[in-house]
């Protein structure tokens, strides 16, 4: 069981990161963190792969 200080910093990670994909990626980069995370965490390949080739695509476009 993860202490609450531990769980706090995860938070502050996860929200930091959503806030760099979005700055740097737009609304679609968000949209493609979603699929991936939600993807890994159903244990659904296609999801997760979709949202990683989102992520890619958009990566390497600019």
């Amino acid at each position: 069981m993860a202490t609450p200080a531990l769980q706090f910093v995860g938070v502050v990670l996860a929200l930091g990161c959503e806030q760099l994909v979005q700055w740097k990626l737009g609304a679609m980069g968000l949209v493609a963190l979603f699929l991936l995370g939600v993807g890994v965490k159903a244990r659904n390949s296609t999801c997760a792969s979709l949202g990683a080739v989102i992520l890619l695509l958009l990566m390497t476009k600019g």
